[in-house]
């Protein structure tokens, strides 16, 4: 069997906790969250990490903004729990209070929070953010589950300066954007 497009793989690093949302770096690092631990980790190509920033929560997706900063995406945190072998997020964590959007300077590792509410209501789990040609980032907010409820998050979009955020969509599980 012929197979198109198909290219051979090599493991950079191991041991990180629930990574996500990688984003390339110029000098061929490649910044990941891990959402578990609540860091953002720099994976050099030699396969060494560095810890750029520890937000705490669940940091999720994140994107480098128009100012070079990178804004994260912070669903709060998670409870865990192991299903044949594999670690998965579950309900809120024991210590969550909402969900929120954070800048965090790359060189320095200074996290900012930008936003934790629209309109008086709470984000509950933004977990994807993409910007636009304007300097503005939509991004979903997944919800969030709790043992007898579950928050309904959306799709948003906001200014990195943190003086805009609207509610584009209302909704449960929304997830990528």
């Amino acid at each position: 069997m012929h197979m198109t497009g198909f290219y051979p793989h090599e493991i950079i690093a191991e041991g990180l906790g629930f990574p996500e949302g990688p984003v390339a770096m110029a000098d061929g690092s490649v910044l990941v969250v891990e959402i578990r631990p609540g860091r953002i980790t720099r994976i050099h190509p030699d396969g060494r990490k560095e810890t750029v920033a520890t937000p705490g929560g669940g940091p999720n997706g994140m994107a480098i903004g128009p100012d070079g900063a990178l804004y994260v995406c912070n669903n709060g945190g998670f409870e865990w729990y192991e299903q044949d072998g594999i670690l998965l997020p579950g309900n809120a964590a024991s210590d969550y209070t909402t969900g929120r959007i954070e800048r965090i300077d790359i060189a320095t590792g200074a996290v900012t929070r930008l936003y934790d509410s629209c309109d008086g209501h709470k984000l509950s789990g933004p977990n994807d953010i993409v910007f636009d040609a304007h300097g503005g980032f939509y991004f979903t907010d997944l919800g969030k589950h709790f043992d007898h409820s579950t928050d309904a998050g959306g799709l948003f979009y906001a200014l990195p300066d943190g003086s805009k955020i609207t509610r584009l969509i209302h909704g449960p599980d929304l997830n990528g954007v």
